[in-house]
């Protein structure tokens, strides 16, 4: 019976611990939020701001489940502006916004080291 007790109790140990490492993160930076979401990995699955009306705010990045950057575009008030560059496999997609309008797509193939993720 004490050996069912102690097994249950690393159990639900293990299972806490495991909740807690995919829990996001949130920091105050000034007037803006800053949140970082996991994967249950523990790797980040993407981060960002927040304004003070709860609403996307700058720049936000998206990873995918091992680690690579797959995605970065600034909102503005919840709203995509300006360039993002999202990334699959060997092909890189440059995508223009106007107040959450696509504008414009570039799309190159990476033969080169013309865009990095880094």
């Amino acid at each position: 019976m004490k050996n069912l007790i102690l097994a249950l109790a690393f159990l639900v140990t293990g299972v806490i611990t495991a909740q807690d490492i995919n829990k996001p993160t949130i920091v105050k930076k000034g007037d803006l939020i800053q949140a970082t979401y996991y994967f249950e990995n523990g790797n980040v699955a993407q981060t960002g701001y927040f304004n003070k009306d709860n609403k996307l705010q700058g720049v936000w990045t998206k990873y995918d489940v091992n680690g690579n950057k797959v995605a970065v575009g600034n909102y503005e008030n919840g709203k995509k502006v300006g360039k993002w560059f999202f990334w699959t496999n060997d092909i890189l997609r440059e995508v223009d916004y106007s107040l959450n309008s696509i504008t414009s797509v570039n799309t190159w193939k990476n033969t080169s080291a013309i865009a990095d993720r880094d």
